[in-house]
C-alpha cells in the first residue's frame, strides 16, 4: 500500500541549510518526501530570516501560521494532511493538541533534530563540573521533550547514541523510535580525486553556527587554551572562524598577528571546507551529530575534536582525524596532524568510509518509507500499545486547550 501523500511539516523556524545543520536536515527529508511525490507543506511561526531557504523552488508550499490561534484549525480542516511532521518537541506541544483534534488520524511524526535536555544538561553539567547523568532526570526539558516523543506516532532520531539513552535509560519502546542519521549520497572516485590534496591546503578551519552555544564556547576554547599551543610550535599558522551569527563577543576575538582570524559567514561551507587542511572542534557539550564533521569528510578535511564532538558519527570505524578531551592532546595531535602528510592521507580517508557506511542515502530512505508505510496500515493498533502516549495526550489537551482558549480570547478582546 502507497503512502497517501500530504505531508504538512510545522516549522521552529525556516529551513536554512547554509548556516545550520539542521536546517540541511530538514532539506534532506523534503527532499525524501518530495521522492514519494508528496505534496509538501512547510508551515511556521518564526519570522523569515535572509538566509530562508527557498523552498517554493523545490515545489514546497510556504505557508505562516499564528500561535494560539483558531485559524489553524481552520488550516488543518481544509489541509487534511496523512503525516503531519513537527520540527523539534516545541512545535508538537504548541501544535500537537490541535492536530490530534482536527486530524485525529494523521500520523504525527517528530523529527528532534538533537535532543534538547541532553544538550541542555551536559552545558549545565559543564558548567559545574559534574556528570550529566545527575541531571537527566530533573530536567524540566527532559521531561516536556519525552513526553512529546510519546505524544507521537514515531519520532526520528539523529544519533546512535540518543537512541540507546532513549531506550535504555527511559525506557521508551523501540517502536516509537527511528534512527535516522543524515541522509547523504555516496562519495565517488572521482569527487575524491577532485578535492585539494594536502600540499594545497594550508590552514586550520573552525565553522559552526554561532547562535549555538556550544559552538560559541569551542572558538573561546580554541582562542584561550588551544591556538596558543598550536602557535608555539607553528607560528605561521592561520586559523580561519566561519559562522553565521557571530556576536560581537565573537568578532572581537579577531587577531592576525596571532594568526586567530574571524571570517563570519561562509557563503559556500563546502568550499572554504575544501581548502583548509585541519578542522578543528573542542565542542565541550552538545547533541545529535555535528553537521561540521559531515562537512568536512565530504570535503577530506581531516579534524580534531573531543568526545562529545565524535559522538554518534564514526560508529565502530576510525575517526578522521584525532579525538581528544584536554587542551595539551588536543593541540599536540593537531599540530601532528598539520604536519604529517602520509597520518593526513590515511585519516582523510576513514573520513570517505564513515559517510559511505554509515550515512547513506539509499538505505535510511528506504527504512523511513518502510516505516511509514507500516504506520500508516497499522495505525489504530500502533497506538493501542502506546497507553502512556494516550494518557499525556489527555493531560496536555485539557491543560493546553484551556491555556489556548484564554489566550485567544485576550487577543481577541484587545484586538477590539
Amino acid at each position: 500500500m502507497p503512502i497517501s501523500k500530504t505531508l504538512l511539516v510545522i516549522g521552529y523556524v525556516w529551513p536554512e541549510p547554509s548556516s545550520s545543520a539542521a536546517g540541511s536536515r530538514m532539506m534532506q527529508l523534503l527532499q525524501f518526501f518530495k521522492s514519494l511525490e508528496f505534496k509538501i507543506i512547510f508551515a511556521t511561526a518564526a519570522t523569515a530570516g535572509p538566509y530562508r531557504y527557498n523552498l517554493e523552488e523545490t515545489g514546497v508550499i510556504s505557508e505562516k501560521i499564528k500561535l494560539n490561534d483558531p485559524s489553524f484549525d481552520d488550516f488543518l480542516l481544509k489541509l487534511k494532511p496523512q503525516i503531519v511532521l513537527f520540527d523539534r518537541f516545541m512545535m508538537e506541544e504548541q501544535f500537537g493538541w490541535r492536530v490530534d483534534k482536527f486530524c485525529p488520524n494523521a500520523l504525527k511524526v517528530l523529527d528532534t533534530e538533537d535532543l534538547h535536555f541532553l544538550r541542555e544538561s551536559r552545558r549545565n553539567a559543564w558548567k559545574k563540573q559534574i556528570s550529566p547523568e545527575e541531571l537527566y532526570f530533573e530536567s524540566e526539558l527532559a521531561k516536556r521533550e519525552i513526553a512529546a516523543i510519546y505524544r507521537c506516532d514515531l519520532s526520528l532520531i539523529i544519533s546512535e547514541a540518543e537512541m540507546n539513552l532513549l531506550i535504555s535509560d527511559f525506557k521508551i519502546d523501540q517502536n516509537l523510535l527511528l534512527y535516522l542519521p543524515f541522509l547523504l549520497p555516496l562519495i565517488s572516485e572521482e569527487e575524491i580525486k577532485d578535492l585539494p590534496d594536502f600540499d594545497s591546503r594550508s590552514h586550520f578551519i573552525s565553522i559552526g553556527n554561532f547562535k549555538h552555544e556550544p559552538n560559541r564556547n569551542a572558538v573561546l576554547q580554541l582562542k584561550k587554551e588551544i591556538w596558543p599551543l598550536i602557535r608555539q610550535v607553528l607560528p605561521k599558522a592561520e586559523l580561519y572562524i566561519y559562522g553565521a551569527y557571530p556576536s560581537q563577543e565573537v568578532t572581537e576575538l579577531h587577531h592576525p598577528a596571532s594568526g586567530f582570524l574571524v571570517k563570519g559567514r561562509a557563503e559556500n561551507a563546502k568550499e572554504v571546507m575544501k581548502n583548509a587542511k585541519i578542522c578543528l572542534a573542542p565542542l565541550q557539550f552538545g547533541a545529535g551529530l555535528k553537521g561540521k564533521f559531515i562537512n568536512a569528510m565530504q570535503c577530506g578535511t581531516p579534524s580534531v575534536t573531543t568526545s562529545i564532538g565524535a559522538e554518534g558519527i564514526a560508529g565502530q570505524l576510525a575517526w578522521s582525524g584525532f579525538i581528544e578531551d584536554n587542551a595539551e592532546g588536543f593541540a599536540r595531535k593537531a599540530v601532528k596532524l598539520f604536519l604529517d602528510k602520509q597520518e593526513w592521507q590515511e585519516l582523510q580517508q576513514n573520513g570517505f568510509k564513515i559517510i559511505n557506511q554509515r550515512f547513506s542515502r539509499e538505505i535510511f530512505e528506504f527504512f523511513l518509507k518502510e516505516k511509514l508505510e507500516y504506520l500508516q496500515e497499522n495505525l489504530l493498533q500502533h497506538r493501542k500499545k502506546n497507553f502512556t502516549g494516550a494518557m499525556l495526550k489527555h493531560h496536555l489537551h485539557k491543560s493546553t486547550y484551556f491555556m489556548s482558549r484564554y489566550i485567544e480570547e485576550k487577543n481577541r478582546k484587545t484586538a477590539n
